[in-house]
């Protein structure tokens, strides 16, 4: 949980903003639903809603948010760029073949992506 999320136990209180959209921006992490209000970023489970604020309203400004509020996924996908392609030129200047190539390409990008992805979570969430 990140160290600015308040947690709003539902036997305490059972709320929910007026106006508050549901929706599938976010990382829903385990929750049933997600809405956001603003900057608000809401997320319920069966027993409790975790509530936490962005810098940027990703329905607004979706690269902003990238790039201020999850880091992670835009280091994700450029490690699965640069893993995926490196591998393809690999495998092209051996003369492997164009399904080994495809394959490789696909596997590493996924395996780089993901290694990117959690790495910068995990860095993210020791400093802060």
């Amino acid at each position: 949980m990140p160290r600015d999320e308040i947690e709003v136990p539902k036997e305490l209180r059972e709320f929910m903003l007026e106006g508050a959209e549901e929706t599938t921006l976010g990382q829903k992490n385990g929750a049933k639903k997600q809405f956001r209000y603003g900057n608000l970023h809401i997320r319920e489970y069966d027993d409790k809603f975790l509530v936490h604020t962005d810098r940027i309203d990703p329905r607004k400004n979706p690269l902003g948010h990238l790039v201020y509020d999850a880091p992670e996924v835009l280091i994700g996908l450029a490690c699965s760029i640069i893993g995926g392609s490196e591998i393809a030129k690999k495998f092209l200047n051996n003369n492997k073949t164009k399904k080994s190539t495809v394959t490789a390409t696909l596997l590493s990008s996924i395996i780089a992506g993901y290694v990117g992805y959690v790495a910068t979570k995990k860095i993210r969430s020791y400093l802060e």
